[in-house]
């Protein structure tokens, strides 16, 4: 059975994990009969958001906690982890993972990754281990990868891409259903709400990229 990680960044497309996008990833490792660790940075998120209003309000949340109400408690402070813990990673999107995983939201190609996320990412690399990143996540994982010029999508979005690019990484257009497989560095992208109508194309993805991960885990 694969143990696979699971990056969490709050809990709300806007200022979090995008909650379709991460239980979809759970639902569809669980079908895989993969062993699922959550976890998340112990750290507050950059802001709070109203999702109704999507006004930012002045609430103070823990990214960990937030995190928490997705993952239904089980989950872990991501210092706490290392790459021998598991066999495989995935980062669903939201916007939390461009403003409290990394700052990529507001800094674009000069953004900086947090540490711990940064550190787990490369250990990943190091042992062979492959990682998945749905939606805006493979941003946030190309800085933190910037040293091995990981190639990745986020669908088509020009402006997104171009910055990618100036990471150092390199962006391959992909439809909402389908992933992109970075065969060297066994990195495993799919675009979801980047490009989806509806809910449903973003399950084919990302069961697609969950499939892989644990292809590439096994192997």
């Amino acid at each position: 059975m694969a143990k696979i990680g699971v990056i969490l960044s709050g809990c709300g497309v806007y200022d979090g994990s995008e909650i379709h996008e991460a239980v979809l990833t759970l639902l569809a490792l669980d079908r895989a009969g993969a062993e699922i660790i959550c976890m998340a940075p112990d750290m507050d998120q950059y802001h709070v958001i109203n999702h109704i209003t999507q006004e930012v309000t002045k609430e103070k949340r823990n990214v960990l906690v937030e995190s928490a109400r997705i993952a239904r408690g089980e989950i872990t402070d991501i210092k706490g982890i290392e790459a021998s813990d598991i066999d495989g990673l995935i980062l669903p999107g939201g916007a939390g993972a461009a403003k409290n995983l990394s700052d990529f939201a507001f800094k674009g190609p000069d953004a900086s990754v947090h540490p711990e996320v940064k550190r787990l990412l490369n250990e990943m690399i190091k042992a062979g281990k492959p990682i998945g990143a749905i939606c805006i996540a493979p941003a946030t994982l190309t800085k933190g990868l910037s040293n091995i010029n990981p190639e990745v999508t986020i669908g088509n979005d020009k402006a997104t891409a171009s910055a990618i690019e100036a990471m150092g990484g390199r962006h391959k257009v992909c439809e909402v259903d389908m992933i992109h497989v970075d065969i060297k560095n066994r990195i495993v992208t799919t675009p979801a709400y980047m490009l989806a109508p509806g809910i449903k194309e973003v399950a084919e993805g990302i069961r697609k990229l969950v499939e892989k991960v644990i292809e590439l885990a096994e192997k």
